[in-house]
């Protein structure tokens, strides 16, 4: 997949392609669906199928301080989306200048004149625009106006519930990350560096991975997870826990990761995948270390059962 990163980086001599375009946060099962049928309609008439999107929620900027937190990162987006087999993605700064254009120049600047877009798909609450003053039926007129064709997608459901980046956002906030693992149709994940940290957990007997608080993906309910940690191509079943150790003072809010049975992986300045399976149990504070120490065993308990390890 070539990506792209301003609407001038387009090859010259581009002849035409098929587009969608959106936010595309966590590339759920709605946002797969839409670029199969994507790459499926570049292949029937033989161009290029374009990703487009941006390198920041649009309420970054026109809602500051409000924004959700995205679900992944630009780097996660950039692999799942090469995974779905589009051709090309572009990542537009979402700046004034764009966020300023009126629905028509919008379609013009970017579908029309930089993609040649013969073929647009978008879901069924697609906006665009200023505000998002423009909708799937404006873009309908729009498309028959400037001679491209447009396909509307319907969204996917799961029990009765569209799946949506907001739905998925909310199973995440109440540490359901089974549910929104089904809507994402991968396992929700964290990607960041590991680095030093205070080392309370092997001074107990527990060695954890702390990821940088910078890292991509969005973090869960503060708790215990079960899942599984990637480095280097190795897969390794792991306690995951996200929030601030209520245990020990002056600990601030963070991500680590317990491998089973391993104390000699080098973790450390490697960048890691941690991927959340199942939730245990929400963050606790615990009387002392003993007390600590059996929960922690409890935990590791449920979680080999989990991943039959």
């Amino acid at each position: 997949m070539h990506s792209i990163t301003a609407l001038d980086q387009v090859a010259g001599g581009f002849t035409g392609s098929a587009v969608t375009i959106g936010k595309f946060d966590g590339i759920h099962l709605g946002h797969q669906k839409l670029i199969q049928e994507l790459s499926s309609a570049a292949q029937e008439h033989a161009i290029q199928s374009v990703v487009v999107t941006f390198d920041r929620h649009p309420d970054a900027l026109l809602k500051p301080g409000h924004a959700k937190l995205p679900l992944i990162g630009p780097t996660q987006k950039h692999d799942l989306i090469e995974a779905q087999g589009a051709d090309i993605l572009v990542t537009l700064p979402f700046d004034e200048k764009l966020a300023q254009l009126d629905p028509k120049q919008f379609v013009q600047l970017i579908l029309v004149d930089s993609l040649r877009a013969k073929i647009v798909l978008v879901g069924e609450d697609f906006r665009f625009g200023n505000k998002g003053a423009g909708d799937v039926d404006l873009l309908r007129e729009l498309g028959q106006q400037l001679g491209f064709e447009v396909r509307v997608v319907s969204s996917e459901m799961l029990d009765g519930v569209k799946i949506s980046s907001s739905a998925i956002r909310e199973a995440l906030d109440r540490g359901d990350v089974t549910t929104a693992n089904k809507m994402l149709g991968h396992v929700h994940s964290c990607v960041g560096m590991i680095e030093h940290g205070l080392k309370i957990g092997r001074s107990i007997g527990f060695p954890t991975a702390n990821m940088a608080r910078d890292c991509e993906g969005y973090l869960p309910l503060d708790g215990v997870y079960a899942g599984w940690l990637v480095v280097d191509e190795h897969r390794y079943p792991a306690a995951h826990s996200v929030g601030i150790n209520e245990t020990f003072q002056a600990v601030p809010r963070l991500v680590e990761s317990h491998i089973l049975d391993r104390d000699d992986v080098d973790l450390y300045d490697k960048i890691v995948t941690l991927e959340f399976i199942e939730f245990i149990r929400p963050a606790a504070k615990f009387n002392g270390v003993e007390d600590l120490v059996e929960e922690i065993n409890r935990d590791l308990a449920k979680i080999r059962t989990v991943l039959a390890v």
